[in-house]
């Protein structure tokens, strides 16, 4: 044998193992990060760079927190958000078990009611409130007529109406992640407990609680967590005594400040938001934040993940006992009847909560009246023709139908890749890089709209139809990565397996046999990601220019000065779009729900 067969054959092995490296699924990830890594990471390693550049790395820090209006404004927002947290868990685990427990029809139309609100964009579902609320709104009109009031008074601008918006907004994130948590229970256990003689309060105390408090803790973190950096609801609900610490931000955005101080008051507001997440992680798993199980890795720790399920089990358990037997004790003699008609009373009254403003902004569009009022004096189609006739608000419809298209389609584009590698390689840590592409969703918008602004000076990216679309595909990547997990997860590999034995390509098993199979995913995925763009304004408002509007900018410029039932026309609009979206995703919503609790 000659020395160059040798050689050649020496080299067979490399070049072989070069092309299995070359086919590992795992490096469909690499788009998908490199993304991340340039516009979202990078820009807030920045914004840290800037808020240690003064004379010492504390200084702007020091000044913050120096300074009693932010000092005071930081501890009202984490009272605020605490309260909203406990508020919603208060009424969203009874409405979670209402879903639970019913059947048919009647479930399909309970959970409708929770997740169709949920899609509805903040912005939408805060002006509803105003409407509501109003000085000629129903709730005004229904005290007038009752005798409570003798005239209509001002129920807006002060706590109350914010702690009311911002938990009937984030109510449906609660009500999901629990619901999530009693959907995997083993029903035989509590069955088992009463035919034991425990009554149904003692069974509940002892058995359904414990193993639904990893739910509970997730749903109050991630309430937490979303309402530490909301802007929307305090800014339009609130008055001057309840400003929150990200409208600060906004606030020194638009004015002359010093540069190294606003970003100091998104590093603090960031700080905080991932210490939470960070401390929570540690109790649950960080995969409360995606709504998963832990994900498969290379080498699996089975006896790590057992010691810690059964851990906190036990903690439940303890928990359980030290707040439930006195409770016991207390109503251990109250008939059985009387929690089912809690539950469904409660979840009566979140779906009234959640729906009912909805319901009015749809007919306050067809009103006759030139101001908002409500019932309104007569129907018309007066504000649908001044909105579709009006150049200014469809320049910003067709602009956020572009944006939106162009951010779905990076965020399909780099989140379906990042979705096959996730689920088809053998990656060591899985649960860290899914981390990383969820993470955009638990970052307060204010402080990543700051963080972004900075980086698309640089390359004149500000007012750019790309640029913005590039930005909210930040937000729909982590859509599109959950969504298409859970479909893929839903997958036979079998069937990929049999195709690729038969001598199929790669690219040819995923054309015939992968893609037709996550199709409804796809296409739920792309709705999503595109709704969130259409949707988005906190990102907006700092990346957008005069020539640039949205139609959520626009909205926000006529709700902050002035309201008339045009607005309430394209809440409709909003309404009759996430509609048929939800019915696009049915299929893969129920795939979701499957690949969850297994």
């Amino acid at each position: 044998m000659s020395s160059a067969s040798i050689g050649v054959q020496a080299d067979r092995p490399a070049e072989l193992d070069l092309v299995r490296r070359l086919k590992d699924p795992a490096l469909l990830l690499l788009p998908a990060l490199a993304f991340l890594a340039f516009i979202y990471l990078l820009p807030l390693i920045d914004l840290i760079r800037i808020s240690v550049s003064g004379p010492s790395w504390s200084s702007y820090f020091a000044r913050v927190f120096a300074i009693p209006l932010y000092w005071d404004s930081l501890v009202r927002t984490l009272q605020i958000s605490v309260t909203v947290a406990g508020l919603c868990l208060l009424f969203g685990y009874p409405t979670a078990l209402l879903i639970h427990r019913s059947r048919g029809i009647a479930q399909v139309l309970i959970a409708t009611a929770i997740v169709l609100p949920y899609f509805i964009a903040i912005l939408i579902r805060t002006y509803a409130w105003m409407v509501l609320l109003g000085r000629n709104g129903p709730v005004n009109k229904l005290l007038v007529s009752i005798g409570i009031l003798s005239e209509p008074v001002q129920l807006l601008f002060n706590r109350g109406t914010v702690l009311l918006g911002m938990t009937a907004v984030l109510l449906p994130l609660m009500v999901l992640t629990i619901y999530s948590s009693v959907a995997r229970l083993d029903q035989s256990l509590t069955r088992a407990a009463l035919a034991s003689g425990a009554g149904p309060l003692a069974a509940f105390w002892r058995v359904l609680l414990p193993l639904t408090l990893p739910g509970m803790g997730a749903g109050f973190l991630l309430v937490f967590v979303a309402a530490i950096g909301f802007f929307i609801t305090p800014t339009l609900l609130g008055g001057p005594g309840d400003q929150m610490f990200a409208m600060h931000i906004t606030q020194q955005a638009d004015s002359v400040t010093s540069e190294g101080f606003l970003q100091a008051l998104g590093v603090v507001l960031l700080t905080i938001t991932l210490a939470v997440v960070a401390v929570a992680g540690r109790f649950l798993g960080f995969e409360f934040i995606w709504g998963g199980r832990k994900l498969t890795e290379a080498v699996p720790r089975a006896t790590d993940r057992h010691t810690g399920d059964a851990g906190r089990r036990s903690l439940g358990a303890s928990v359980a006992d030290f707040i439930g037997w006195p409770l016991l004790r207390l109503f251990g003699r109250l008939p059985g009847s009387c929690g089912t008609w809690t539950v469904r009373v409660m979840g009566g009254l979140v779906i009234a909560i959640l729906i009912l403003p909805i319901i009015v902004v749809m007919i306050i569009s067809f009103s006759s009246a030139s101001y908002l009022t409500f019932p309104p004096p007569g129907f018309s189609l007066r504000w649908y023709e001044q909105f579709f006739s009006d150049s200014n608000w469809m320049r910003a419809f067709w602009t956020s139908l572009v944006v939106a298209a162009m951010s779905a389609a990076i965020a399909i584009s780099l989140g379906a890749s990042a979705a096959l590698g996730i689920v088809r390689s053998d990656i060591r840590g899985k649960s860290a890089i899914m981390l990383l592409l969820v993470s955009p969703i638990i970052v307060p918008p204010v402080v990543l709209g700051l963080s972004l602004y900075s980086l698309f000076l640089r390359f004149d990216l500000v007012g750019s139809v790309f640029g913005l679309a590039a930005a909210h595909a930040i937000g729909g990547l982590p859509l599109v990565v959950v969504i298409l997990s859970a479909s893929l997860q839903g997958v036979d590999t079998r069937l990929e397996q049999a195709a690729a034995v038969h001598g199929a390509s790669s690219l040819t098993v995923f054309r015939l046999v992968t893609l037709p199979a996550i199709m409804p995913g796809l296409a739920a995925a792309t709705f999503f990601a595109f709704l969130h763009s259409f949707d988005e304004l906190v990102l907006t408002l700092f990346l957008s220019s005069a020539e640039l509007k949205t139609l959520p900018l626009m909205l926000w410029g006529d709700v902050n000065y002035r309201l008339n039932p045009v607005l309430a026309v394209v809440s409709t609009l909003e309404v009759l779009l996430v509609v048929a979206g939800l019915a696009l995703a049915r299929p893969v919503l129920a795939t979701s729900r499957k690949a969850t609790s297994q």
